[in-house]
């Protein structure tokens, strides 16, 4: 039995007088482009940025504008007080940022990089700046005796090792697999992946209970990138390494978790991309505009500290800028 004819002519014009209102809606609604959005304790540059590309492995005292990793509106609270924390990669972008907020939170910090001098010295002044001790160590993690050589050098500089944080990347677009050689190939695997596992290697027979160790991921291994085919199968790799090492270790009291970023204003990108692509570097995005390293750094305390996150290991946190 059907819908009586008036119920009928009734529900359609209801739907009608519905239209009517969204098409009013509408018609006041601001149809202007977006800003970019600003939700933090400081305002941060946005897109367009001065055209620039820089060679492997990037500088950051080159960069324009300066990436902000300083946080100077966070108060440390102890949370990783008397720990000991290595990060690779740390002489700039999210590595730097990250030590600078470890070293606030109370720990000393060793850093290891390739050959990126002045940003190493520049972020072991930073570090000292907080009150607590750094090192930095120059090397290649592609190289499983520099990783057990640089664990070994840390833990007789500071008698233990409670963090690892694995962060060192090589990455390079490729815009067709046809023109992805076995060079590149090998370079980003052997640095983003077999880096990653060599320190982890090195680290894990010093880690204790309560002790931590964070993967730098990325949105690229969630979502993959049509330009970072290599580079999007080691994240996503590391992805699963994490949640895989996560399991093995929590008998041992070790939680392992990741840190999965979008767009963030580091060498990196000006190393990677054409100099006309960086300009508009994270426009992309729903708050269409990078990250900065400060505001990334938090999450890579919030899981190193016990008081944070005792209870949770194996999971990736994605900080991408909106879905």
């Amino acid at each position: 039995m059907g819908m009586h004819p008036n119920a009928a002519e009734q529900t359609a014009e209801k739907q009608r007088d519905i239209q009517a209102q969204v098409a009013q809606a509408d018609a006041r609604s601001d149809n202007s482009k977006p800003k970019p959005m600003q939700a933090g304790a400081r305002a941060y540059p946005v897109p367009p940025f001065p055209a620039q590309h820089q060679p492997k492995p990037g500088a950051e005292y080159k960069l324009e504008p300066a990436p902000m990793y300083d946080a100077p509106f966070y108060k440390g609270s102890g949370k990783l007080e008397g720990k000991v924390a290595l990060i690779t990669g740390g002489d700039s972008g999210i590595g730097r940022a990250v030590a600078v907020l470890f070293a606030r939170e109370g720990a000393d910090v060793a850093i290891l990089h390739l050959q990126e001098g002045r940003d190493a010295e520049d972020t072991v002044k930073a570090i000292e700046a907080e009150g607590r001790r750094a090192m930095a160590i120059p090397g290649d993690v592609k190289d499983r005796v520099f990783c057990q050589k640089a664990v070994a050098a840390v833990v007789e500089a500071f008698g233990k090792l409670d963090v690892l944080v694995n962060n060192a990347a090589f990455q390079v677009h490729t815009a067709d697999v046809l023109d992805l050689t076995e060079e590149h190939f090998d370079e980003t695997l052997k640095t983003n992946l077999y880096g990653y596992f060599f320190m982890a290697q090195a680290a894990v027979p010093h880690l204790k209970e309560g002790s931590a160790i964070i993967n730098t991921g990325s949105v690229t291994g969630l979502e993959g990138s049509k330009a970072l085919l290599d580079y999007s199968m080691t994240k996503g790799g590391i992805h699963a390494f994490t949640r895989s090492l996560a399991s093995q270790l929590t008998p041992k009291g070790i939680r392992v978790n990741a840190v999965a970023p979008g767009p963030v204003w580091t060498p990196l990108n000006p190393s990677d991309k054409e100099a006309d692509d960086v300009a508009h570097f994270g426009e992309e995005v729903p708050m269409k505009r990078p990250a900065q390293p400060e505001e990334i750094a938090p999450a890579y305390v919030f899981l190193a500290s016990p008081q944070c996150s005792s209870y949770i290991t194996g999971e990736i946190l994605p900080i991408i800028g909106g879905y």
